[in-house]
């Protein structure tokens, strides 16, 4: 049995929280089951040094975990540091940038901040589901008081974990189905129906093209409930286009 008693198609609960941040300029807490994330959008007047009179601008990401956000306490996270953090970091700057027409909000910049406060499986896939909602909020809070013409915001992004044991398919896994599935993968689309990023890896035996249709079929029923999430807290201002 699943957590949650779920069916192998099933989210686990989803619940994010908007405006949870009294400074930041755009903020959600975001839940997928028992991992949470804080993601927070802060925005700078310049953008990076490189794209000083370009006329666009640009929206970058930093993804961490805190000490306690796993069983054991973990070394506090640097900025700096490599491998799997840096990595994750890039990936939802990506994500978020493809949400975003970059030459419609000016030479500024907004980061923002995916700190994970406990971690049971997916924290990638959450930051990226809500890192678009704080972003959201952040470019909403910039329009309403003339400090950028347009909100810029092109489309929904989201991602979601499938993975492949067995020949059986397995939506949004959490820690204890992830660390014993053969075939993770993770899809980061857009609800314009595109695909901005998949990371898949065969930990046991190789998945077959007919396995990987299926795995992107699930994500993107799996997507499509994530955007509706997203659509409860920002669709006032930004509809999801049907």
């Amino acid at each position: 049995m699943r957590s949650y008693n779920r069916k192998n198609n099933e989210l686990r609960p989803v619940k994010i929280t908007p405006n949870v941040s009294e400074f930041a300029e755009g903020s959600a807490l975001v839940e997928f089951g028992r991992t949470r994330v804080l993601c927070t959008a802060s925005y700078e007047s310049r953008p990076p040094q490189w794209l000083v009179g370009q006329g666009e601008g640009w929206v970058t990401a930093e993804y961490g975990m805190l000490p306690r956000s796993t069983h054991q306490r973990m070394k506090r996270e640097k900025t700096a540091s490599g491998g799997r953090t840096q990595e994750i970091s890039r990936l939802v700057g990506r994500s978020l940038r493809s949400a975003v027409d970059l030459s419609q909000i000016g030479e500024r910049q907004i980061i923002v901040d995916c700190d994970v406060i406990n971690a049971d499986g997916g924290t990638r896939t959450a930051a990226v589901t809500g890192g678009f909602v704080a972003l959201a909020l952040a470019l909403k809070k910039l329009h309403d008081v003339s400090e950028i013409k347009s909100l810029g915001l092109i489309h929904y992004v989201s991602a979601i974990s499938v993975g492949l044991k067995n020949s059986e398919l397995f939506l949004d896994m959490d820690y204890d189905e992830d660390s014993e599935i053969s075939t993770d993968m993770n899809f980061v689309m857009t609800s314009s129906g595109q695909f901005v990023e998949v990371q898949g890896t065969a930990e046991d035996k190789p998945f077959s093209q007919e396995e990987l249709f299926q795995m992107m079929n699930l994500a993107r029923e799996g997507g499509q409930k994530l955007f509706q999430a997203q659509q409860e807290i920002i669709g006032s201002f930004f509809p999801l286009k049907k």
